[in-house]
C-alpha cells in the first residue's frame, strides 16, 4: 500500500483502491500478500484453516453469537474465503462498499464462520485447503 494510506479512515472499497500499488494489486491478485501470515502460523499465532481475522471495527459489530468466532484460532484460509475470493470485485461494483460489506457480506462470511465452527474436523480442513487452492489457481 502506499504511505499513510491508513490515515484515509476506508477499510474496505473494493478492487478500485488507489492506495494499492500497482506490485500490490499483483500480490492481493494471486493471494501472496498473506505469504507473511505463514510466520504467524508457524508462531502458533494462527492456524491454516479457521476463521480469517477482522478489523477491530467490524468486530465491534458483532452480535454475541458472532463473536464465538474469536473463541478459535484464526486461520489462513475458511469457507467464507472460498466463498468470498471475489470479495473486492463485489464490493468495487457497489456505490456504497463499506455498507456492503457491513450489510450484506459480513453477515455471510460469519454464518459461515459459525458453521465451521460446528462441524471442523482434520477432514473437513484438509478438504479446505484443497479447495482453497483449487480456487486461487482458477
Amino acid at each position: 500500500m502506499k504511505p499513510d494510506s491508513d490515515k484515509t479512515g476506508q477499510l474496505t472499497v473494493g478492487t478500485n483502491d488507489s492506495r494499492i500499488t500497482g506490485i500490490g494489486k499483483f500480490l492481493r491478485k494471486f493471494k501472496l500478500d498473506e505469504i507473511p501470515q505463514l510466520l504467524n502460523v508457524l508462531r502458533g499465532e494462527m492456524s491454516i484453516v479457521g476463521p480469517r481475522p477482522e478489523v477491530r471495527k467490524y468486530v465491534s459489530l458483532y452480535s454475541q453469537e458472532q463473536l464465538k468466532v474469536l473463541s478459535v484460532r484464526p486461520g489462513l484460509t475458511d469457507l467464507a474465503s472460498i466463498e468470498f475470493i471475489n470479495e473486492n470485485e463485489i464490493l468495487g461494483k457497489s456505490d456504497n462498499p463499506e455498507k456492503e460489506y457491513i450489510v450484506v457480506i459480513m453477515p455471510k462470511k460469519l454464518n459461515l464462520n459459525l458453521q465451521y465452527i460446528e462441524s471442523q474436523s482434520f477432514l473437513g480442513d484438509i478438504k479446505l485447503i484443497f479447495r482453497t487452492f483449487s480456487k486461487i489457481l482458477k
